[in-house]
This record gives C-alpha cells, structure tokens and sequence, in this order.
C-alpha cells in the first residue's frame, strides 16, 4: 500500500469513539471498581484506559559540548532538540533513550544517570532525560532530524530550541555541571 504524500501524521486523539477490541461505539461512564470516567465497550466490557505517554531522551555529552538535533518533522520542525522520543512497548526507558540517541542523531553513546523527569499534563506527557556520554564523535542522524551537532555549552541555540522541556533540562545540566554535582531532578512544566 502506498501511502499519500501530501498526508500528515500525528498522535490520535485522547479520546476514541470505538472499541479497539470489537468495533462497537464506545460510551464514557465509571466502570465497577473504578474512581473515574472511562471510554468502555457495553458490547465486549472492554475499558479503554488513556494514560501519559512517556518521551525518554538523552543530554549526550562528547568533550564538554551538548548533542542537539534539529528536528526534520512536526512539531517544531526546523528547531534543535534533545534526541528523544515516545518510548516504544517492551521496552525500558534506558533502552528506549539510548534507542532515541541511535534514531535520532546515529551516536555512539554510553547512558548514564537518570537526569530529568518533566510531567507536561497539559500534552498528557512525561519526559525523562538520562546523561549519556557520547564515545564517537560520529554522527549519522535518520530520518527526523535534519542534521545533529556538537554545541559549545556557549553556543547552545536558545532561542531555536524545540520545547521547554529540552530548554529546562538544558539549563539544569548547565546548573548541575556548575556545581559538579549532578542530581536526578523532578519538575512539572505546565
């Protein structure tokens, strides 16, 4: 099958009209046992649970210069970003940032430290950023990403950067590398 060119993609609705199970329209109510209304199936008694969608991410480092790849889809197309992305099923965060690192901007990389945990609640999302240490200073960016590059932390492109989240988590590296003392950091960007 191909697929139009001119169609653009994104993430579905947070909410659905029919049962992923059996097809039948879905009806909003609060199922037996439960707190809160959900989209459930009075055909099949499927409950369709919505939760936040995890982005997990790395601050790759390669001799004291930050890893940014400026983003080739939307949205934000044409910003510099973090390389990061949804986390896919069956797999763990850490393998799902190093993943993101490869896809992203082709880097070699050893993780580190969780860094960063951003709740977005406005977007349903939470974003984690591990340290990463890149080993290479090759690069073979895919298909997102118009080009990767190594910033000096002097010449981070603040002003073209793709979300707060990758802004916040940034100025925090920038904080922590200060104090030599880098710690895990919680905040909520609303």
């Amino acid at each position: 099958m191909t697929l139009p060119s001119a169609l653009h993609y994104f993430p579905a609705p947070t909410t659905q009209a029919f049962c992923s199970q059996c097809g039948n329209p879905l009806t909003r109510l609060v199922p037996p046992d439960d707190n809160r209304e959900r989209d459930v199936c009075n055909h099949c008694g499927a409950v369709h649970y919505r939760n936040p969608l995890i982005v997990v991410g790395t601050v790759p480092v390669w001799n004291d210069q930050i890893l940014l790849c400026r983003r080739a889809i939307e949205p934000r197309y044409d910003t510099w970003t973090l390389p990061a992305g949804f986390m896919e099923l069956s797999e763990t965060t850490s393998q799902g940032a190093m993943r993101e690192t490869d896809e992203e901007a082709g880097a070699d990389i050893t993780l580190g430290r969780l860094f960063t945990v951003l709740d977005v609640p406005r977007v349903n999302q939470v974003h984690m950023y591990f340290l990463a240490t890149v080993t290479s200073e090759r690069l073979d960016p895919g298909p997102e990403s118009l080009e990767a590059k190594f910033f000096k932390l002097d010449d981070i492109p603040w002003d073209e950067l793709s979300f707060r989240t990758v802004s916040h988590t940034l100025k925090l590296y920038l904080q922590d590398r200060t104090s030599g003392v880098f710690t895990t950091h919680y905040h909520s960007i609303e």
